[in-house]
């Protein structure tokens, strides 16, 4: 009888943490966001079900059109469908994106705290990576043509590079989220605010506090739309 106890306490643990662990499953059909609602959950409430419209499923976001990249310093444009453009994502645990990459340019090294990311390349060519948890952090790492898909663990830092310096290159990216946040290790750290204390950076990255006031000088800038 014990050994049934445990096993089923394992199970109910198991489930438990899967459950709590990803989006709101939905309960219904749908749960349209109702994002002006003064009503603050995990996820946004929903709409009234007698006033959603096929508008709600439904985002003209033009997506089969290049974004300029020529504005960013990274060389790369990000275009993101999540519940706060599309808000009947809501509950449902899904988002997507388009990335255009300036010839050399890069999605610079980032994490989704909420998401695994699967990417398929459109146009062009990519190296793209992750890097594992300490203590390993091993780097996976691997070239992308047109066609290719590759996968990004949730939580993992990860980046895309376009190494052709002649030819731009287009990827579309599904997020296991309907808000799977991005974090830029470089923006996160260097332009933060209030700015982490450049003793604490200098030691973390063993070099002069001077180096650090240079990175945290610099204009870190958002490639998200």
């Amino acid at each position: 009888m014990a050994p049934s106890y445990f096993l089923l306490a394992a199970l109910l643990a198991t489930v438990t943490f899967v459950a709590i662990a990803s989006d709101p499953s939905p309960l219904q059909d749908f749960c349209v966001a109702d994002i002006h609602s003064p009503v603050k959950v995990n996820g946004f409430v929903c709409k009234d079900p007698m006033a959603v419209n096929a508008d709600d499923f439904f985002k003209a976001a033009n997506l089969d059109k290049p974004m300029d990249t020529t504005k960013s310093k990274v060389g790369s444009n990000v275009t993101l469908i999540n519940v706060m453009q599309l808000p009947g994502l809501n509950t449902l645990g899904i988002s997507l994106a388009r990335i255009d990459y300036a010839p050399l340019g890069q999605n610079p090294p980032h994490t989704h705290p909420r998401a695994t990311e699967i990417l398929t390349v459109l146009e062009g060519t990519l190296y793209v990576g992750f890097v594992t948890s300490n203590p390993d952090n091993k780097l996976f790492a691997k070239v992308l043509n047109k066609g290719d898909v590759f996968v990004f663990p949730q939580g993992l830092i990860h980046f895309q590079f376009n190494p052709i310096y002649d030819k731009p290159a287009v990827a579309l990216a599904a997020l296991s989220s309907q808000n799977p946040g991005a974090i830029t290790i470089a923006n996160a750290v260097f332009g933060s605010k209030p700015p982490i204390s450049d003793d604490v950076l200098a030691k973390a990255f063993q070099v002069q506090k001077g180096t650090i006031d240079w990175l945290q000088a610099q204009f870190w800038e958002n490639n998200h739309n």
